[in-house]
């Protein structure tokens, strides 16, 4: 088998379908569809099960997927290494981050970053603080910007904080809190609240700050993303506590700071592994000197 043949049948997995896939590869499918077949022969097994309306893996596909990934993104490292110890990057990065980073401005750094090296590929993921510590441990990220509760600790990755600040609570401009100069959390102890799902570090966050405070509050609206919240509370269905850093950016609202409110550290989150060549140049432009952990 070659590293083609692996790059067809991955396309072919997320894409569900031949001739997607041998747009996205650039060839015809009849080429695709050949290479995937005699992967199949020597490999003795279906990779894919055919049908008119739809193309899924078959278990031996499930099988060969993370391995033939896993050998794709080596020579992709190994291409990466080889250009760097000629003084030349290039290659792929990967980042994660919150939706509501603002420790960094990022999209400012990856600009910088792009005109700097020029070669290198950016592919930019958002995701829960959870899940992208996963991601980077499990080596799909090279570095991932967090917002945690304090004393969060991520496990498997080196880290280093950039910042913390308050939470402020976010209202629609025409509830009564909305006069307010500043709040404090026993006010808003009886009100309805937009907010994470129960469990993750973003709703952590606001949580202990009342557990801490021995008040209890109602979360009548979970939602997945800070966008759908800001419009839920734009309705008036509900309030919600988000990072003062964040809310400088939200139109139409009213932001109150809260006393004793929650508070968030904004955290970078890399392998603990020697990082690839890309990985390197992007946390030396933070200010993160690398160096693979004991």
């Amino acid at each position: 088998m070659d590293l083609q043949q692996m790059r067809y049948v991955l396309a072919v997995a997320e894409t569900a379908s031949f001739t997607r896939a041998a747009e996205q590869c650039h060839v015809v499918q009849s080429a695709l569809s050949h290479q995937v077949a005699r992967l199949e022969k020597e490999l003795g097994a279906r990779l894919f099960d055919r049908t008119s309306r739809r193309v899924r893996l078959t278990t031996a596909g499930e099988a060969f997927l993370p391995a033939a990934r896993q050998a794709l993104e080596a020579a992709e490292r190994a291409r990466a290494e080889v250009a760097a110890a000629t003084g030349e990057i290039r290659g792929t990065l990967t980042v994660g981050s919150i939706p509501t980073v603002a420790a960094v401005d990022l999209p400012a750094v990856l600009r910088d970053y792009h005109q700097r090296y020029p070669q290198v590929r950016i592919r930019l993921r958002a995701g829960s603080s959870e899940r992208l510590v996963e991601q980077v441990r499990d080596g799909g990220l090279d570095a991932a910007f967090l917002g945690t509760q304090p004393g969060f600790e991520p496990q498997g990755v080196r880290d280093k904080e950039l910042a913390q600040g308050q939470h402020v609570a976010v209202v629609a401009p025409g509830h009564p809190l909305a006069a307010r100069h500043q709040v404090d959390l026993g006010l808003l102890a009886d009100e309805a609240f937009v907010d994470f799902a129960d469990g993750s570090a973003a709703r952590a966050q606001s949580d202990q700050a009342f557990a801490a405070a021995g008040l209890r509050r109602e979360v009548a609206f979970e939602v997945s993303g800070v966008e759908l919240m800001v419009r839920m509370v734009r309705q008036g269905l509900g309030i919600a506590l988000l990072p003062s850093t964040y809310t400088a950016e939200l139109h139409g609202l009213r932001c109150v700071p809260v006393v004793n409110g929650p508070i968030r550290v904004e955290r970078l989150v890399w392998s603990r592994f020697t990082p690839s060549p890309t990985a390197v140049a992007f946390l030396s432009l933070l200010g993160v000197r690398t160096a693979p952990s004991a």
